[in-house]
């Protein structure tokens, strides 16, 4: 089962979605804007993508200098932030029980539902 983390108003989100639907795959879609993830979920998903909390984080967001941070901020820093303000958080993210992958670019997904 995977789960989708989606933002309605975002085309590349949108897009993805058509994408998990076209390969038929059961998944859950959470709208991470209405019901974020906390930072104990943030952590296991940074481990999932197997990156630092930088590179799944959307730097140019103005919350992004509200909450302090900068590119050498902690991976601590970065996901306390991020679930205080998720909008922060890099989109759309698929994962799984096992990893996880941010859909830029295109083929990320369709590689990971195959």
């Amino acid at each position: 089962m995977y789960t989708f983390l989606h933002n309605s108003r975002c085309s590349k989100s949108r897009t993805g979605l058509k994408l998990m639907e076209k390969a038929w795959k059961r998944y859950e879609l959470r709208e991470y804007l209405k019901n974020p993830l906390d930072y104990e979920d943030l952590l296991e998903l940074k481990i999932k993508l197997n990156l630092s909390a930088i590179d799944f984080t959307r730097t140019k967001e103005v919350e992004f200098k509200q909450a302090n941070l900068t590119k050498n901020s902690t991976d601590q820093e970065i996901l306390k932030a991020m679930a205080k303000f998720p909008k922060l958080m890099e989109r759309p993210i698929v994962f799984n029980e096992k990893e996880a992958v941010i859909w830029r670019p295109e083929e990320n997904i369709i590689n990971f539902v195959k």
